[in-house]
């Protein structure tokens, strides 16, 4: 019994389509990222083509600017098993654990607040896109503009993030919170069954 053994050339010959397709996802031009990447346009266009063979060193940063798995960039064969694996990633002593893959457009975190975080005064801040936060366990202060809230488990916010915001736990245990995020200002659109009688 042989084990069959994938097809290179082919392997090779989807990588560029698939470049374009994720770089149009993103509304991205070649120059753009080109300055993300520090490849260079022509390069760029010739991988997106065919015209020229991928090799490690440019799929790496193509992956980190697409935000893909490398695997999902060369098309790796499904492993069967749909659940996301996570690599948590810690920052100002927030864990982020990323929930979506897909490159642009919404994106969802489990966010895991440390006990009494942060030790500082808030410092808000402001920056483009739209967010949904649901609180999971623990406490959530969310000062937002001049509001200034502590959320409980099953709570939920969802602002305009150019409104000046920051979020802290005040609380004595870690507050999680599965928060969604839309980048360019996506609103989120929740549908819901009406109520008898209504």
């Amino acid at each position: 019994m042989t084990d069959e053994q994938p097809d290179f050339g082919e392997v090779l010959q989807t990588i560029g389509p698939r470049l374009r397709g994720l770089r149009r996802q993103r509304n991205a031009t070649l120059t753009q990222l080109s300055a993300t990447t520090g490849i260079s346009v022509s390069t760029l266009s010739r991988l997106e083509s065919g015209q020229r063979k991928p090799t490690l060193e440019l799929l790496l940063p193509l992956a980190r600017a697409h935000q893909v798995p490398l695997d999902e960039l060369v098309d790796a064969p499904p492993t069967g098993d749909p659940r996301l694996h996570p690599r948590p990633v810690v920052r100002n002593g927030i864990t982020m654990l990323p929930l979506t893959r897909r490159p642009g457009g919404l994106r969802a975190y489990k966010q895991i607040f440390p006990p009494h975080w942060p030790d500082q005064e808030p410092d808000l801040r402001v920056h483009d896109g739209y967010e949904w936060a649901y609180v999971l366990s623990g406490q959530l202060r969310l000062i937002l503009g001049e509001h200034d809230f502590i959320l409980r488990p099953g709570e939920v916010v969802e602002f305009d993030t150019h409104v000046p915001h920051w979020f802290g736990n005040p609380g004595p245990e870690p507050c999680e919170v599965l928060a969604l995020f839309g980048p360019q200002g996506e609103r989120f659109h929740v549908r819901a069954r009406p109520a008898s009688g209504s």
